[in-house]
């Protein structure tokens, strides 16, 4: 084929040594043989190889001589040191078997135990641990969690998750709010995240229901004086109940409790009961609301305990109130006036006591429980459902 007549690209390649090698020539066959001989092995490679090979070498006979010389330093140690040492690594084990035996398996467990030494003492601390299956307070457990967390889900699907974030919050990291909050605040139920954090508040943050409360002072008092006649007749009238405390006596006569309505104890008091439903803030719907007319006799101590939320502030409306009668909530102590009301969140460890003379009579106060001012009115009807009574 003449010059002229060859293709373009074959042209470009002849022209250049390197590119023609490039070029596949029919012509031309390699041999295996000649392929082997044409093989030069990379020496760089080779190299790194034999180098690896040797730090491998090094370090396999450097961890030899380390477990060598472990071994020979354990078989010139002294007899004595040995011994000494086996021995407190065992005491140190037996130390740690009985620790973890002799540990609560329950998270009532310490609760149980204070309960019983009480009891070896002659009183049961009623307001530590009461074993009452209808107590909200007392009767919960391991399963409540899960228990709240489908009564969420039940109302949500009805209604809406709007508004749900701070109770779903406190459902799901219930545990730990309750087990890590400091000693002052321990609700023993459940605790609803982000809300004000004080042991007494001043009445005007609920001023609708704590004047209303005021102006009925006198009806109240009036009724209670005539149920507190039935005394005279027996120990104990229907319609009273009393609380356990290491001296004195505590007496409760409840129109609410726990979010049942007691309908033998409204009709003797109908005043107060039908003021009730004018309070705005009243929590009337749930377990973690009550309304009692409460006694003190004189002597009388109340154990230190905690309520079971935050959701809520007691509200207390002085009806006789004595001398040296006193409110503990948080380590703040508080007087009593009668006729005004006196507003403190009972999640907060506090106690109560009554150290007047016979002569001065018992410490009456009523006893309501309205929503904590910061909890929302979505929150509420919530709450509501979620701890709805007998659910």
């Amino acid at each position: 084929m003449s010059k002229e007549n060859r293709p373009n690209h074959i042209v470009s390649f002849t022209n250049s040594s390197i590119l023609t090698r490039m070029v596949w020539d029919p012509q031309r066959t390699s041999s295996p043989r000649s392929i082997a001989s044409s093989y030069k092995p990379n020496r760089t490679w080779t190299k790194m190889s034999a180098g690896w090979l040797t730090d491998w070498g090094c370090l396999l006979k450097g961890l030899r001589d380390f477990i060598a010389g472990s071994i020979q330093a354990v078989r010139d140690c002294d007899t004595l040191a040995l011994t000494t040492i086996t021995c407190l690594l065992l005491l140190f084990a037996w130390y740690c078997y009985r620790v973890g035996k002799d540990q609560p398996h329950s998270p009532f467990a310490t609760v149980n135990l204070l309960i019983q030494g009480s009891e070896s003492k002659g009183f049961q601390n009623g307001f530590a641990y009461c074993n009452s299956c209808d107590c909200v307070r007392c009767s919960h457990n391991g399963a409540l969690n899960p228990k709240l967390y489908l009564n969420l889900q039940e109302y949500a699907k009805r209604y809406s998750w709007s508004g749900m974030g701070r109770i779903h919050k406190g459902i799901r990291e219930q545990s730990r709010y309750i087990n890590d909050r400091p000693s002052i605040q321990k609700p023993e139920v459940f605790f609803l995240p982000d809300l004000p954090t004080m042991p007494y508040f001043p009445r005007d943050v609920q001023k609708h229901d704590a004047e209303l409360l005021e102006q009925n002072f006198a009806a109240i008092l009036s009724e209670f004086e005539t149920i507190y006649k039935a005394f005279s007749n027996c120990n104990l009238p229907q319609g009273w109940k009393v609380n356990s405390t290491p001296t004195g006596e505590w007496l409760t006569f409840y129109l609410i409790n726990q979010g049942v309505t007691i309908p033998s104890n409204c009709k003797k008091c109908p005043r107060t009961y039908r003021l009730l439903g004018n309070l705005r803030t009243f929590i009337g719907n749930n377990v973690f609301g009550n309304a009692c007319i409460s006694v003190l006799t004189p002597g009388t101590v109340i154990t230190e305990h905690y309520g079971p939320t935050n959701i809520r502030l007691r509200c207390h409306l002085g009806l006789k109130i004595p001398g040296n009668c006193e409110l503990v909530v948080g380590g703040e102590p508080q007087c009593w006036a009668e006729g005004h009301c006196l507003l403190f969140d009972d999640s907060f460890l506090h106690t109560a006591f009554h150290e007047g003379s016979e002569e001065e009579g018992p410490r009456v106060i009523f006893m309501v429980d309205l929503w904590h001012p910061n909890v929302a009115a979505a929150e509420r009807q919530a709450l509501d459902s979620i701890f709805a009574p007998g659910r």
